[in-house]
């Protein structure tokens, strides 16, 4: 079973900056996509940014030029640096993986975990 295990979220003053990390552990037999999403209270989960094996990176146009994430292929293992963080940054910030358990085109993985909360306020 695929677990994912994030970190790094805290409280931040405007303009300050945050790494998060999250970490996949189990089986995966080809990996697709990583990526960050965000849950707002009161809003819809949204995406943040995604890496995909293929090499494309895509950000919310709401973060571009502030975020990045960044993998480490070998770890299965994501991050997401964020500068200049806005109070409408804060959200909980969720772990995303996308691929295959096997090479069972029935054995997808769409993997979230647990939420680390990102709190942006002076």
């Amino acid at each position: 079973q695929v677990q994912l295990v994030e970190s790094g979220g805290g409280l931040v003053q405007p303009g300050g900056t945050l790494r998060l990390s999250c970490a996949a552990s189990g089986s995966i037999f080809r990996l697709v996509a990583m990526g960050w999403y965000r849950q707002a209270q009161g809003k819809e989960r949204e995406l943040v940014a995604q890496s995909t094996s293929g090499g494309s990176i895509n950000y919310a146009d709401s973060v571009k030029g502030r975020f990045t994430i960044s993998r480490l292929n070998a770890l299965n293992t994501v991050y997401l640096q964020m500068n200049s963080l806005k109070p409408e940054d804060t959200a909980v910030y969720y772990c995303n993986l996308r691929g295959y358990g096997s090479m069972r085109s029935s054995d997808a993985l769409d993997v979230w975990g647990q939420g680390t909360i990102v709190t942006v306020s002076s």
